[in-house]
């Protein structure tokens, strides 16, 4: 008997018993590998979530801030021949991305000594991509001095790449209605008036494996009407104290030469509007 033993200890194991604890082995490292291989997916889409989540933010807290800082003005000259700037608020409803045109105090001077003020002309708008076809990237232009044409001109930027709609509402403070469109410069519109609120909503195409992105916040406009400053006695409109002629008669500063076009450096905290 301990030889039959010891002789069934020393013989091993038979191939049938190795393949099927190779078939074992194979499937239980096929189901852990499906399982961390699916863990990795997870994690790469809801990194590439967070990413465009990210990107929309930043684009939502940048429209917000230069929305609450739109502006009118009715500063002119009393000669027609004389104007060369004018302000606006002007948005087109257009798929996928709305188109708006304004004027706004949201500008930044980066350069020292620069003769520019905290106005600018802005615009956000949908852009194709010539490198990827069927691609929409929403635009930013920005202008640092207001010219007649608030529309055109400046520098223009991409502020979030591939968008499936930009979406823009507008609350008339008058009426007490949501509408799609909007025109300042328009006398049967919105005549020299600003929107109560501007409701966003933005929506990014999603990353490879990811779900797309919408983002909706509703924004103030606290400046509704436009800016009309009272003339000091004795002071003829259009004329500065000391013979300079500009925008602005009630502050004392310089504005736009209405005869050269050329703009003058602002005063100490930003030039006077327009």
């Amino acid at each position: 008997m301990n030889a039959r033993v010891a002789r069934s200890r020393r013989r091993g194991l038979t191939l049938l018993e190795v393949l099927v604890s190779i078939a074992i082995m194979a499937m239980v490292s096929l189901l852990a590998y499906g399982a961390f291989d699916g863990l990795s997916k997870s994690k790469q889409g809801l990194s590439r979530v967070n990413e465009r989540f990210h990107e929309g933010r930043g684009a939502m807290r940048r429209i917000a801030h230069e929305l609450s800082s739109a502006y009118l003005s009715l500063h002119q000259p009393l000669s027609p021949a004389l104007v060369t700037s004018r302000t606006a608020f002007v948005a087109r409803d257009t798929t996928p991305a709305d188109r708006l045109d304004m004027t706004t105090f949201s500008h930044r001077r980066v350069i020292a000594n620069s003769r520019e003020s905290d106005q600018n002309e802005l615009s956000y708008f949908g852009s194709p991509d010539p490198n990827a076809p069927g691609k929409i990237d929403l635009a930013r232009r920005e202008q640092a001095v207001v010219d007649y044409d608030p529309q055109r001109g400046g520098t223009v930027q991409v502020l979030v790449e591939d968008i499936e709609r930009f979406d823009l509402r507008f609350l008339d403070p008058v009426s007490g209605l949501w509408t799609d469109s909007w025109d300042s410069n328009n006398a049967t519109a919105q005549f020299n008036r600003l929107p109560a609120q501007v409701r966003v909503t933005l929506t990014l195409r999603g990353r490879p494996g990811a779900r797309a992105v919408k983002l909706d916040q509703k924004v103030t406009v606290p400046v509704q009407t436009p800016l009309m400053f009272a003339l000091p006695p004795g002071l003829l409109p259009g004329t500065l104290p000391g013979g300079g002629s500009g925008r602005d008669g009630s502050t004392g500063g310089t504005g736009r030469d209405g005869a050269t076009g050329t703009s003058t450096a602002p005063p100490s905290g930003g030039g006077a509007p327009r």
